[in-house]
């Protein structure tokens, strides 16, 4: 019976560590199939996230691409629109002396707007003379002058676009800067009186030794500071007059020679230095409009009839 009871005994134990082990093999396995579901779902959920990306691209391209033909499409529209009129009104043949004063007087208004501009960067006469021509050309039926009629509105947009007169803004920005200048003070010939109670030698020295500055190319005394100040309110004043005349050259050496008496007038402080950078600033300033189409459409109507 003993040997019987322990038989089952190792029997027993036997089945309940095979059911173990087969458990845990289950088990493992569930997890490595769990894992590479995982991994897979990720790996699915990259290339969704590719394909996105992708996809929103392609949208952007796309809209850029549609924004740039639509605009094409609009310009050609409006040109096959000028085109039908122009070709409506070719039958007309009475209205060419009427034409040639047009262009005439388009051409002196082309001519005076771009003088104006020249001489006095007149940005206001320059628009109306611009307004009228552009009227004037819209009432010439020669269908040679669509891209004139373009050159010109492009020549007008680039106009609108100027916010002020350049020399007007130097002129502002130097006056500025003029009237932030603060009055030089004579204080290097200042003596510190010595106290009454103070030694012999002591109150005897306090009048003798004077403290001056190292800089040898600093002013020091007050009428030197004092003619230096004037100085550098001239060079000043001779930049406002080179602005009036649009001279860049001698606006630019005015302001060069202001900041020697800048040098001369100030030590070297965060304030100087503050002060130099402005001028410089101001001398990278132009004084003239820079338009790249100024003149091109009252050079495209002489060229044209030049041709004709």
């Amino acid at each position: 019976m003993w040997w019987l009871l322990t038989l089952a005994a190792f029997a027993l134990a036997g089945g309940l560590w095979y059911d173990g082990q087969r458990r845990d093999a289950r088990t493992r396995a569930a997890a490595a199939d769990s894992a590479e579901r995982l991994r897979a779902v990720e790996s699915r959920l990259e290339g969704l996230r590719r394909d996105a990306r992708s996809h929103a691209q392609r949208m952007q391209q796309a809209d850029a691409t549609n924004r740039v033909l639509r605009d094409e499409l609009l310009g050609i529209s409006q040109r096959s629109s000028i085109l039908e009129d122009q070709v409506a009104k070719l039958a007309d043949a009475n209205r060419q002396g009427a034409q040639a004063l047009r262009l005439d007087e388009a051409e002196l208004l082309l001519t005076a707007a771009e003088q104006r501009l020249a001489l006095s960067a007149d940005l206001d006469g320059a628009r109306r003379a611009y307004a009228l021509a552009a009227g004037v050309l819209d009432g010439v039926d020669a269908p040679g002058l669509l891209n004139l009629r373009q050159t010109l509105a492009q020549e007008r947009a680039d106009l609108d676009a100027v916010k002020a007169d350049p020399a007007r803004t130097a002129s502002n920005a130097l006056d500025a800067f003029a009237v932030a200048l603060p009055e030089p003070i004579d204080d290097s010939q200042r003596a510190t009186p010595a106290a009454a109670d103070a030694p012999w030698w002591e109150r005897m020295f306090s009048k003798l030794v004077t403290i001056a500055p190292a800089d040898p190319t600093l002013a020091v005394r007050g009428d030197e500071r004092r003619a230096g100040f004037l100085a550098l309110q001239m060079e000043l004043t001779l930049a406002r007059a080179a602005v009036e005349r649009r001279d860049e050259p001698a606006y630019r050496a005015a302001l060069q020679r202001a900041d020697g008496w800048i040098v001369r007038l100030w030590p070297d402080t965060p304030k100087r230095r503050e002060r130099q950078a402005a001028l410089v600033a101001l001398r990278e300033k132009p004084l003239r409009l820079s338009l790249p189409t100024q003149g091109s459409t009252l050079a495209q109507l002489r060229s044209q009839r030049d041709k004709r």
